[in-house]
């Protein structure tokens, strides 16, 4: 087998163009020259679509396009010292050292080996000074092969000898990210840190949360051993890991097993080749099937991701309303495009002329200001089911798909209001019809992306081809083909909704309320709430309707396990443990929050005994607050939007049935058959 690069494709102080395009071609041309090409249009046009698919720029001035091409049919790697620079999307800067990898097309994963040593050898400073300081290009070509081997000969030139250098303290980086960003997210980041304290390794944490992220450093990756992800929907850069030996786990369990994984994240970087390796987009490599993304869990991660984005619409749009309801009054509905048309700060509104009897305090300036908090929390409202659809195309397409997916998403929820002369509006398909757009832009902008065109035409691709082609066929088939039948379902569901009354009502709450508290902010969690929120949107809802109902059920039933966990702390101590007792007490302001996150470091220490017991008090709040009719505006917040609550004595009473209940169960169900915690662990 040929060796994978030779003096003549090594390129030293060379300017193949000024763009990422003209280099791709001018090191596949340099192939072409020296033989190892078969099919040089082809080794171009797959090298330049795996480029449109995420960028191959990395820190420290370095690019590795790369790609499986018919184009080949041994490995091969160019490289060029580039002068001037090119910009090949790396976060610092143009990269000066580009490697072009090119693997037969019907081969194994050895491209992806081949990436991951060149990464993991980019990854010393010693390497790229090398690659720049020589003048010879067989100097530089030997340098790649001591670093990279030859192929799947494993060939490798002779090591130096040398001193032995000290200990290199072993070292992580870990993502964690959870749909909501607000718990998990970080109680995952802790556990890895314990257990890495634990084990005696360093470990850096990148917290995707809803407050935000500070993405590692650039060099912290770099002198990483392995990477860690616990996540339950995409990782935000994934290229910024290209070439770790990888672990990658949903977001519970390193909450429930973190020295497992710090152990295993250990293994994989003492042997690279057994490990699932990230490529730089993010998917693992196909020498991994054993440990490769299941379809279930594929699709949940794809779900789980729509709703991620979703929700900070649903939060901010929901919030904003409810506080114009405080301040104007529900009757703010039918004023406000009066107010916002006709009245400024210098020329407040009559609230008398308007009617309003509700107002705070019958003030014209907390109708102005009503008024305006309605139209923005509206227009975010307006947003979240298209952010939704959008969100799950892009989970499946990356960035080709948001487009399509937020255009699908805009018409599930009719969003032009198209009507006919008689004026009877076009489908709405609601939520249900988001899911299903949003999957259906996916699927169809991955295919589109996959398409082979001539090179002149790449850069078109993710700009326009992808996007039209995609909203074209996507938009034809949710109008034609599933408007009306999605649209049929989701008159059937607000029917059903409408007609629920006494023992089905409180049966349906029930019933949410074990969903909430079933995953304490997984899937089926997410599912309910998900739920819930959608049938929160519409602003002119009566305050006795039945979709009120439905998120005041799902509201306190998700607040009910962390309150009801804290009680049982207070009431028998000597049942937890001193690590318990400190959850306890952050749990009444996480349960008060509508965090049912704040129970899950329980549940992972005996779920046995733990579930089943806040499931029994979340359904017991869920069915109460359904058979009071209890109702709430806000779809989040907690105990912290009671001004968007109707039945407030309802809602109280539902909540404390449901924490005295669950903390009563999850008290019988450690009394019985265990001992009490040894003194010394408990407080």
């Amino acid at each position: 087998m040929s060796a994978l690069i030779t003096p003549e494709l090594a390129t030293l102080d060379a300017d193949l163009g000024p763009d990422k395009h003209d280099v791709i071609r001018a090191l596949a041309q340099r192939v072409a020259d020296s033989g190892r090409a078969t099919d040089l249009d082809a080794l171009i046009a797959d090298a330049l679509a795996r480029e449109e698919v995420s960028a191959t720029g990395l820190p420290g001035g370095l690019a590795i396009p790369h790609c499986r091409t018919s184009g080949v049919d041994e490995p091969v790697v160019a490289f060029a010292r580039l002068s001037p620079p090119v910009d090949f999307g790396g976060k610092d800067g143009p990269a000066d050292l580009a490697f072009l990898i090119g693997a037969p097309a019907g081969g194994d994963a050895t491209h992806l080996t081949i990436l991951t040593k060149l990464a993991r050898a980019l990854t010393r400073p010693e390497f790229g000074r090398m690659l720049r300081e020589t003048d010879s290009a067989a100097e530089a070509a030997q340098t790649i092969l001591d670093a990279v081997g030859d192929g799947e000969t494993g060939a490798q030139s002779p090591a130096p000898a040398t001193t032995p250098a000290p200990t290199k303290k072993r070292s992580l980086v870990a993502v964690t990210a959870c749909p909501t960003g607000i718990a998990h997210t970080y109680m995952a980041a802790e556990a890895l840190q314990a257990a890495a304290a634990r084990a005696g390794v360093e470990i850096a944490v990148e917290t995707q949360g809803s407050a935000g992220a500070t993405p590692l450093p650039a060099e912290t990756i770099a002198e990483a051993d392995a990477a860690i992800f616990a996540v339950d929907v995409g990782v935000r850069d994934r290229s910024r890991f290209a070439g770790k030996p990888l672990v990658s786990s949903g977001v519970k369990r390193p909450i429930d097993d973190a020295d497992a994984m710090i152990a295993e994240a250990l293994a994989a970087a003492a042997d690279p080749h057994a490990a699932r390796v990230e490529s730089d987009r993010g998917d693992s490599s196909e020498t991994a099937t054993a440990t490769s993304e299941s379809w279930g869990a594929r699709t949940r991660r794809i779900l789980m991701t729509g709703v991620s984005y979703m929700i900070p619409f649903v939060a901010a749009g929901g919030l904003l309303i409810a506080l114009s309801f405080l301040l104007g009054g529900y009757d703010i509905t039918d004023v406000y495009g009066a107010v916002m048309v006709d009245n400024t700060l210098t020329n407040l509104p009559d609230v008398q002329a308007l009617g309003l009897e509700h107002a705070l305090f019958d003030s014209a300036l907390a109708v102005y200001l009503g008024a305006l908090l309605f139209v923005i929390g509206k227009t975010a409202f307006m947003l979240f089911i298209p952010a939704l659809a959008g969100y799950i195309a892009y989970a499946i397409a990356d960035r080709p798909g948001i487009a399509p997916g937020f255009i699908m998403g805009a018409l599930a929820v009719n969003l032009f209001g198209v009507v006919n002369a008689d004026g009877v509006a076009a489908p709405a398909t609601g939520f249900l019809g988001a899911i299903a757009g949003g999957v259906l832009a996916g699927v169809i902008a991955h295919w589109v992306s996959r398409w082979r065109v001539p090179s002149w035409a790449r850069g078109l691709m993710p700009v326009l081809v992808i996007p039209l082609v995609t909203s074209i066929l996507a938009g034809l088939v949710m109008i034609v083909v599933l408007g009306k039948p999605i649209n049929w379902l989701m008159e059937r569901l607000t029917d059903g909704l409408a007609a629920l009354d006494g023992t089905s009502a409180v049966a349906l709450g029930a019933v949410l309320g074990l969903m909430m508290a079933f995953d304490m902010g997984g899937p089926l969690n997410k599912v309910a709430y998900s739920f819930a929120a959608a049938g929160v949107g519409a602003a002119s809802l009566a305050a006795d309707s039945p979709e009120l109902r439905i998120m005041a059920a799902v509201m306190l039933a998700g607040m009910v396990p962390p309150i009801a966990l804290a009680l049982a702390t207070v009431v028998r101590p000597q049942l937890f443990t001193n690590a318990e007792h400190e959850n306890g007490k952050a749990g009444w302001l996480l349960g008060a929050s509508f965090i049912t996150e704040g129970a899950i470091p329980f549940a992972a220490g005996d779920p046995m005994r733990v579930i089943p017991a806040i499931m029994l008090g979340s359904a017991v709040t869920g069915g109460l607050s359904q058979l009071f009719e209890v109702g709430v505006r806000a779809p989040h917040g907690g105990i912290f939007v009671l001004f968007a609550v109707t039945n407030i004595l309802g809602y109280l009473i539902a909540l404390a049935a449901g924490m005295i209940v669950g903390a009563a169960a999850v008290i019988a169900l450690k009394s019985i058959g265990r001992a009490p915690v040894p003194a010394g662990a408990a407080s």
